[in-house]
This record gives C-alpha cells, structure tokens and sequence, in this order.
C-alpha cells in the first residue's frame, strides 16, 4: 500500500463528457490540473462501458461545438466502423497525452480535507496501484454525477423533486419527495449472415406477450433500448447494485422476447445479442445547489442571463420514478426552447468556497436537470467550467470571484475556443476588422462578423469553389502571428441510416456504411503571405485537415495573407465560418 501526494491548480473529480472536457479547456488554458476518474475510461455514459449517444440541443444548426465537437470529429476520422475501443481511445488520448493534465483512472474519491469553507484536497483510492492519491488545490469540480464530493465537503445539495410551489413550477409534483428519474443498462445487437440462436440465462425475467413490456417499443432499428429503466423509486446511488440485478434480468428478458417471441421476430433471426451494460447509465441523484438554481421557468424564458456560459436546447424529458414498471411509455417531453441559456451561476456551490460543478450534478431543480442533463449540454458545462477554473487559477479568484471580476474574459474565451453563446458575437481581431478584404467569388464578409455558425435564416459563411482565394490586405506591413479559422463540420449531420444518433451507433448492420469526416469539411488549403517587395509565399499548407476549429502559427511579416481552400471531404465547394489574422 502507498500514499502519494500532489499539488495541482485545478483537480476535476469525474471523467465522464462534463469532466473530461472540463479537464481538458483548464490544462489548455495553462492550469495545472489533475483528472480523477473511478473507471479505467473516459466519457461516462458514452463510453464503452454504458454506450449511451451523446445528446444535445434540439433544432438546425444547434449542436454543440467547443472540445465536444473536437472529440467527435477525430472520431469520424479514426473510427469509420464505429467501434467503442476506438471511441475509448479517442478520449483517452485526449486526455493522457494533454500538456498540463495528469490522468487518474480507477481511482474513487472517498475523503477530502477541509480548511473552513474551502476544499483542500481530495483522497482517491486507486485500485490497480493499491495506492491512496492526496490531490492538493486551489480549486476543484465535481463532474461526478452522482456529486460525491457534496457529502464529503458539506456543500449544501438535494435529492430528488422539488414541490411544484417551491420554485412555481407547473410540472414538479404537488408535494416535494426524494424521487429520481431510475437508470438502464442498455443492450447492443449485430446482424450476420447467417441465423443466430438466443438461449437466454435461467434467472432472466420471461417476458412472452406485448403486454409484459407495457407496449413499449422492441425494434432495434428504432430503439435503444432506453426504457429498460429501473431506480427512480429507489435510493438511486446506495441500492444501485441490486437495481443492476433487476436491469440485467430485464435485458436479458427483453433480448429474449425479441428473438424468440416477438411478432416480427423473423426479421432479426440473423441478428446476435453483441453487448450488454453490466454498469448501469444514471440519469438523477443529487444536485448541488449554486448561487441560481435553474428552473424549469428559466428554461421556458430561454434562459436570457448576463452570465450565460452554456446553453441547451433538449425537452424537458422527464422520466417516470418506476421507469419500466410504470404502465405508460417511460417519460414525458415536457416543451423547451432551443437553444435555451444555462447560467455560470449554476455551476460552483453556493456554499463550499471553491468548488465548480458541472454535468447532472450542477445546481438546478429536477425539471430543469430534465433538460440540462444529456451529454452535449453537460460538455458545454464542463467547458465553462475548465475555462473559468483557468481564469480563477491565474489571477487567484474563486468561482464567484470569476463572476464579480472576470465574466466578459470568461465568455470571450469560451467563445474564441468554438463555443457558441446564443446571442452573442465574438470579438474580431483589430488586424482582420480593420484591413480591407477582398475574395476572388463570393462574399467574404461573413468570415470576420463575430458569428461561426448558420444562425436563423443568417448564413455567416463565404462559399465559394475550390481554389478561390479571400485577402486581407493591411495598410502596410504587418506582424501576422496566427490565423484562426473555423470551417463547416455540418452542423446538421446525421449518422447515415441511424436518424439522429449523435457519435456511436446502438446496432451494427451488415449494410452499415462506414463513418468518414464530413463532407462540407476543408481538408486542403494554404495561406499566402505578400512580403515587402511584392512576392506571394506559402507560409502554411495543410493536406489533411478534419477539424472544425483551426489554429495555425505564423509568425511573418506580411502587406497581406490570403486563404486558399483547395479540397474538402467531398462537398462541391468551401464553406467557410470565420478566417481571421492576428
């Protein structure tokens, strides 16, 4: 046995999507920061291990960008099958091979130190070192979901549903109780050429007739199996294991009934059951609370706040407490803008001085955690939180301190990393708003307009054929240090044939197609530079690019740069967000 002891700026308890990237925008942006995460993967409920999609906000030209977009572009590149090993990898990678972030995995926080109303450090148990892990900081987030470090600290938290006249809420229940929406362990299926026997194991529940699924859809081109939910009417973090057991039979029970019983079974005769979760996916269990609670009338106003760092835009996708035993269909779409704002004031303890909060955990009422919880909000979450733990870092503030002091920094930065703030511009480079900018076709103005993304019926896009070039020319000779630019990843994309699954697939066909960038991406393009005496230079080319979001080094002197976008991934001409000169 031993015992280790670290010093960080910033140590991040939870790795799941929130976690994660709340990890990764901190060590980025030059805190010191350490990842602690119970599992050996990343991404909590979309890793491998739980194979739940990554949802988000609702509407054209929504999705989320930021890291979250970075993660699930170099898996389009790196993982055409999909293949979750592959996904595993891709957070993985991320964060083991990030400057400045240190990686704990199978390592359970159990303790912490306290020095009044601050958090000093944080004590994890990893299993495979046989080691205890004494992490020191400044600052620290709990990403956990389940909010472990809440009871350890003493920060003030909740559990369960809100009275409806607690927060004048229309769809909380009547009188408040410790109700959750329940947890699933989900199941994956793949087709082969061949008729594919299912004996299910002996203690599997037997279900026989529609009747034993409560109607409940069984297609698995259709479905997930989501509903295969239990917990919500129990203690959803002490009773986990035997609600696992009840999952387990009820997967294997449905599986069954699917091969063996279903009207349509001859349809899925060549199909085997690939993978089961044996790690239940959690929905619900405590909330901190923040200096605002989000609620579900914030979420209807559209969440209009002066510290807005994040947005969602799902329903109000409310769960029943008894999930599958429940006799309807297993939740209720409540109504919600999207995008709607999620407030920074919702993402650190009103009470525990320096500690930040984000994913399902973040201070919001259960209607409100309905809408907030799935993954691409929850990542946005974690950005902003990294980001302002970076901010707070540097000039020695606390999470409040962020907001007192330094909100315009924090939503600026957010905004320069790729992370769009509905109804807001991001600031243009004095060198790009100021130069004249010229294009051989199309209108180019687009591209230094403060907005990266299709908004409405506002395009903020050049489009223009391949080989044509964009110019800006400066008032004489200039430093140009970098270009930044972000490029059209098809906001709107969909997996082909899999409707809107987000980054992996729930079933494997034999007629799959593969997973390749997308299509209206800019994957070859120089930058030119005009010198002093009147000759052009390549100064940057790149052949192979599949990100959204470009950041290239320059360093020269130059009377002008120009853009030239030379192929893409198969789109019949460049789109282009934003090119900036700095």
């Amino acid at each position: 046995m031993k015992t280790e002891r670290q010093v960080f700026d910033f140590v991040v308890v939870g790795g799941g999507m929130a976690g994660l990237i709340a990890a990764l925008a901190a060590a980025r942006r030059g805190a010191k920061t350490a990842l602690v995460q119970d599992r050996p993967v990343l991404g909590g409920n979309a890793s491998s291990e739980i194979r739940m999609h990554i949802c988000g906000a609702r509407g054209a030209d929504h999705r989320e960008t930021g890291i979250l977009e970075e993660l699930l572009l170099e898996n389009h590149y790196r993982n055409p099958q999909p293949n979750y090993s592959i996904w595993d990898s891709v957070l993985y990678g991320a964060a083991q091979y990030q400057p400045g972030l240190t990686l704990f995995l199978n390592a359970s926080v159990r303790a912490c130190a306290m020095e009044g109303p601050r958090l000093r450090a944080v004590e994890a148990w990893q299993l495979t070192t046989e080691t205890t892990h004494i992490l020191e900081a400044g600052l620290f987030a709990d990403c956990s979901g389940d909010g472990i470090l809440a009871p350890l600290s003493g920060a003030d938290y909740r559990i369960g549903r809100e009275a409806r006249a607690e927060y004048g809420e229309s769809i909380a229940p009547v009188e408040s109780d410790r109700r959750t929406m329940g947890m699933s362990c989900l199941i994956q299926a793949r087709e082969y050429p061949r008729p594919m026997p299912f004996t299910p194991p002996a203690w599997a529940h037997r279900f026989t007739k529609p009747e034993d699924l409560r109607g409940r859809d069984v297609n698995l081109r259709r479905t997930n199996y989501w509903w295969m939910e239990v917990g919500g009417e129990y203690d959803s973090i002490h009773d986990t294991e035997r609600l696992r057991e009840e999952l387990l039979k009820i997967a294997f029970g449905v599986w069954n009934y699917v091969k063996n019983y279903w009207s349509e079974k001859d349809t899925v005769k060549n199909w085997a059951l690939d993978w089961v979760g044996f790690l239940p996916g959690k929905r619900e269990s405590r909330r901190y609370l923040g200096d605002h609670v989000l609620t579900q009338n914030d979420i209807e106003a559209a969440g209009p706040f002066d510290d807005l760092v994040a947005y969602g835009g799902w329903t109000m996708d409310d769960h029943f407490p008894a999930g599958f035993y429940h006799p309807e269909a297993g939740t209720i779409f409540h109504p919600a803008p999207s995008p709607f704002g999620i407030a920074y004031r919702t993402l650190y303890s009103r009470n525990i001085e320096n500690l930040f909060c984000a994913g399902r955990c973040h201070s919001a009422t259960h209607a409100a955690m309905s809408a907030t919880r799935v993954m691409g909000t929850t990542s946005l979450m974690g950005q902003a939180v990294g980001t302002a733990a970076a901010i707070a870092a540097r000039d020695g503030l606390s999470p409040r301190g962020v907001l007192e002091r330094r909100l315009r920094e924090l939503q600026e930065t957010l905004m320069e990393d790729d992370v769009w703030l509905p109804g807001r511009a991001r600031p243009v480079s004095a060198l790009s708003r100021t130069a004249k900018l010229t294009a051989t076709a199309g209108d180019p103005e687009p591209l230094r307009d403060g907005h990266d993304r299709k908004i409405g019926n506002d395009l903020h896009c050049w489009n223009a054929p391949w080989g044509s070039a964009v110019e800006y020319t400066f008032d004489g000779a200039r430093t140009a240090r970098a270009a930044r630019f972000v490029f059209d990843s098809d906001l709107n994309r969909k997996d082909p044939g899999r409707g809107g699954a987000r980054n992996m697939r729930h079933f494997y066909a034999l007629d799959d197609p593969p997973w390749t960038p997308p299509s209206t991406l800019v994957r070859a393009f120089r930058i030119e530079a005009l010198d002093a005496g009147g000759r052009w230079s390549v100064v940057h080319r790149e052949e192979n690019n599949y990100q959204r979001l470009v950041r290239i080094p320059l360093q020269c002197e130059a009377r002008a740069v120009r853009f030239v976008p030379e192929r893409g991934w198969g789109a019949a001409s460049a789109s282009v967000f934003s090119f900036e000169v700095r």
